[in-house]
This record gives C-alpha cells, structure tokens and sequence, in this order.
C-alpha cells in the first residue's frame, strides 16, 4: 500500500463508479475526501482514513472549503435523473465546480464523460460533453474520459439490456439496435481514472476509452440471452425512433425509466473510439463485450452471496409484497424467528438437513418434486447426503449441493434440480437476546417469463412449505433437548 500524501477530493461517491472508485482508491492507500449531500449514508461505507464532508456541486459555500489542500479533484457528478432540465443543472455545477477549483489551487481534475461525435447528438451526450469543456476552459488541467455504454452489474446500461432480454421473448427491434458502439467493464473504467492520477501531461486533454470490440447493441442483447441460456426472437422494423422506443422501454422497465430514457435517446450516435491515444498513455488492455458481460454476472452472483440477508431484512419496516422481495433479478422470500438457544443448539438440526432426516415439514411435497426431477433427467432425491451429521463444502444434500457453509452460522445450499433459473436456500444463525435468531431465505434467478411464471405460480406452495420447514427446525431443535 503506497503512502502518498496527496489529497483526492471525489464526488459522486454514492453513485455507480464514484462508490467502485472509492474502494480502488481506498485500498491503494490515497487519502481520500468524499463530498456528499448526505454524509450520514456514506460515513459507514468508507474507511476511518476516509473524509467524509457536507456539500452540494451547485452550491459555492460549500464547494470552496471543500476544495481546501485537494490536489486532484474526480467530478463524477451528472443530473440525469433530476425532475427538472438536467443540461441546465450540469452547465451550474460544472460551473461551480471550477471556478472553486481553480479558487483552491487544485492540480488537476478528472472527469468521466460520454463518447460520441457529430453535430446531431443526443442531449445526454451534448450536455456531458459540455461538462468537460466548462471543466477545461476552468484552466485547471483536467482529464476528461470518454467512454461508450459501461457494462458491470448494477450498471445503467447493464439493466436496461437486462430489462428488455429477460421481460420479453419476442422484441420488436427498431433501427437503432443497429448502431456500433464500443462497451467497457466497468473494472476498466475504473482502472483508468486510477492511473490518471499519475498520468504526465501538459494541460488539458480528452482520452477516449473502449472495450477492444465493436458491437452492435442488437450484438449485446444476443450475447446477454446467450450466457443466461434464453432464446430470443428479435423482429427488426424501420419505423420505430428512438424516442417512442425511450417511451415504450418506460413501461417494461419502471424502475429506470427516466434515466432509461435519456439513454435510449443517444443510442441514435454511434459511440466507438476514434482516438486511440489511451493505448499509448497507459498500460491497460481493456476486456471485450463478451467477457465484460461475463464478469458482470459474476459479479453480481458474488456480491448477492456476499450480501448479508439477516440485516437487509430485519432493516424493512414493512412486509414483502406478494411474492417475494425483488434484488436485482432475483427473488427473495425470507422469514426468521427468535429461539431460546445458543448458536450451535440452533445450528444443530439446519446442518442436518435432507437425507435421512428428511425436511422438517411436507416430506411428501418433495418427494414428489424429486420424482418430477427425475422425470425431466435431472437428479432427483436419491442421492441423499455423505454424512447424516455434517456438511463440508461441495456435499450433495438429495437435489442440491452445500455452496458454503460455516459452522453454527451459516449453510447456503445451490439447487441442482432442474428449474427455468437458479435457485439457493439459505440458513443463518445469528446470537440474539436470551438465545438465537434463525433466519430462512429462498432466493430464485429466474431465467426470462417462464421462470417468473415458476416462481409465481408456486409461490404458495412454496409459503406453505417453507413456513412448515423453519417451524420444522425449531421442533427439532426443542426434541433434541
């Protein structure tokens, strides 16, 4: 870990790259100083080396001391998302920005904008482009990234494409998925903004970065339905622009409507790289968009097992709706309760789940569900288990295999029975008052319409079971007494 002595001022902490910067930036040992409007929903995710202060781009009171002894200042801000006119509220706080940056005597700024060209783009890219020309003009040395759609789970572009594979097995696919662009992972991106902290150079320049191929945005769909095992027709038409497609997209994917509007807008621009000066300035080889989409999805497997369910959950105020919790992609139904044991009382009879001891509750319902199993060439419930007694990693448990497990707190079991998706089971034990807190999670990826019409077909089968299953557990735990 370097101790460099240089202070980094970074915005847009809490968004998509700010949040991955910080960590990069954090764990190469850079202090580093977080501007937040909420400081109190960031304080708990940086480290205790990590500054963390109040402030607004579009307000100078704040900006100015916020700026005091940075060297380099990242602007990762953007107003997309805002109810009002976002080119209007970026031109400010760009403005802003640099006049309380060259007011500071702040070294160099890095910003990360939008690729593209031409005298007919879109006012997303218009208005991030002009970002780095207000940045530039400030005569602060500013580095000013352009890159096309970055691809990494939890990305923008990552869940529009996701949205409209996984919701729709027929698509109606307008002129505009014929466009070239040239997507970078989201590691990538953050690989370069790191190394522009070391970048040698003589006032301002634009970078423009990419993966290593030229696709088509009707390309990425393909290959997204490809690696989740989906089939996909897509119906080419002539007529549909990309504005009715930005308002139709509304519908099928709520969530990120306003924002996914904005991005269907540019994708009339061709978004490739022109300038590849980025191969010369730095040592970085960037991954193509099969191996980018790749990574995003597992990525997002890793970071959703690292996810701690026990405090998601127990943080709702509310219960789930019908169905299921939604993260991600992913359905959640999850329910716990408070036992007078310890911890290993507790784990006792979760860890000798399957097998021999059959369930806990409706042994009947999955001996018929590993019957259907076998009926479709899948394992079935005979394999049972290796030891009636003890997991390790990698043992089968009847139709599913023990993923982790660590004693008296945790066993994740992966479902191998055939399914439209995937499918685990989680148990977790946590140290509550006067004894423990057993905590039940179904957790199911459904791959496209046939695996949300599984889930939600059976989603009272599987309240019935799996209610009798955790109250199953709690009865064998007062028996073993």
């Amino acid at each position: 870990m370097r101790n460099d002595s240089r202070l980094i001022l970074l915005t847009g902490t809490t968004g998509y790259v700010g949040g991955r910067l910080l960590h990069a930036l954090e764990a190469a040992g850079y202090r580093v100083r977080c501007l937040s409007r909420h400081p109190e929903a960031l304080s708990h995710r940086v480290r205790q080396t990590t500054e963390v202060v109040k402030g607004d781009v579009l307000d100078a009171d704040y900006l100015a001391p916020s700026m005091v002894g940075v060297h380099t200042a990242y602007y990762l801000v953007h107003s997309m998302a805002s109810a009002n006119s976002f080119e209007v509220e970026d031109r400010h706080a760009a403005q802003a920005f640099a006049v309380a940056a060259r007011d500071a005597g702040v070294q160099r700024i890095i910003y990360l904008s939008g690729l593209g060209s031409g005298s007919e783009l879109s006012a997303h890219l218009r208005s991030r482009q002009e970002v780095g020309r207000i940045l530039r003009e400030s005569g602060v040395p500013t580095i000013e990234f352009r890159a096309a759609i970055i691809i990494g789970s939890g990305s923008a572009s990552f869940e529009m494409i996701r949205a409209l594979v996984e919701k729709l097995p027929v698509m109606i696919t307008p002129r505009w998925v014929n466009t070239s662009t040239q997507p970078i992972a989201v590691e990538d991106v953050i690989a370069y903004l790191k190394l522009a902290l070391d970048l040698e150079m003589n006032g301002s320049r634009i970078i423009e970065i990419g993966g290593t191929d030229k696709v088509t945005y009707l390309e990425l769909m393909k290959e997204y339905a490809r690696q989740r095992g989906m089939k996909r027709w897509m119906i080419p038409v002539p007529v549909l622009s990309p504005r009715l497609s930005s308002l139709w997209l509304g519908l099928v994917t709520p969530v990120y409507a306003r924002v996914g509007r904005q991005l269907v807008d540019s994708l009339r621009n061709e978004t490739i790289v022109r300038d590849r000066s980025a191969n010369d300035l730095f040592s970085i080889r960037p991954l193509g968009s099969r191996e980018a989409l790749k990574r995003a999805l597992a990525n997002e497997d890793r970071e959703f097992a690292e996810t701690r369910w026990s405090d998601a959950f127990s943080s709702l105020r509310v219960a789930p709706g019908w169905g299921g919790d939604k993260f991600g992609r992913r359905i959640v139904d999850s329910r716990s309760v408070h036992v007078q044991f310890p911890p290993a009382m507790a784990f006792w009879p979760v860890e000798r789940i399957g097998g021999q001891t059959g369930w806990y509750y409706g042994n009947w319902l999955w001996r018929i569900r590993g019957l259907l199993d076998l009926l479709f060439g899948g394992a079935g419930m005979r394999r049972g288990r290796r030891d009636p007694d003890r997991l390790l990693p990698g043992d089968t448990v009847d139709f599913w295999r023990v993923e982790e497990i660590q004693r008296d707190h945790l066993l994740r079991l992966a479902a191998e029975m055939r399914l439209p998706g995937r499918a685990w089971l989680q148990f977790e034990v946590k140290p509550g008052r006067s004894g423990s807190v057993i905590r039940q999670t179904a957790i199911f990826d459904p791959v496209g319409v046939s695996g949300q019409l599984y889930w939600y077909l059976l989603y009272p089968v599987h309240q019935f079971v799996f209610a009798g299953m955790l109250g199953g557990i709690v009865h064998a735990m007062r028996e073993s007494r």
